[in-house]
């Protein structure tokens, strides 16, 4: 008769975890609408020089012409660790992981958002 009782060298880290889908989805709540916030304020802060001069706009354009798509960039990073944190595996040994990702993805948005307020040339 085939033994059936399980091995004692698995290890619990390979058990399925309870409640990991609650860092990505805290994550993804926070992460989503600032995004969003963030592109519509980059997006329309190519309003901030419509009364300026020749000079003055040629500059603003310029370092706009950079930082948006840093900003377009870093947006994108930022969804990529929130999908990060949903795919990996739903094991006990992911978890810090999981977390990581998940605080990751939220604390990109406000620090991409930074980089693009800096790297603009405002009137």
């Amino acid at each position: 008769m085939p033994d059936l009782t399980l091995d004692d060298d698995l290890t619990l880290d390979d058990d399925r975890a309870t409640g990991a889908w609650v860092a990505p989805l805290i994550s993804t709540l926070l992460t989503l609408p600032a995004c969003l916030l963030a592109y519509v304020f980059g997006g329309l802060s190519v309003m901030a020089c419509d009364s300026c001069a020749a000079p003055e706009a040629d500059r603003f354009e310029s370092s706009f012409g950079i930082a948006f798509p840093v900003l377009l960039g870093g947006l994108g990073i930022a969804l990529f660790l929130l999908a990060a944190g949903w795919a990996l595996p739903w094991e006990r040994r992911n978890t810090a992981r999981r977390v990581g990702l998940a605080l990751a993805a939220p604390v990109m948005v406000p620090v991409v958002y930074v980089l693009f307020a800096v790297l603009v040339d405002w009137p």
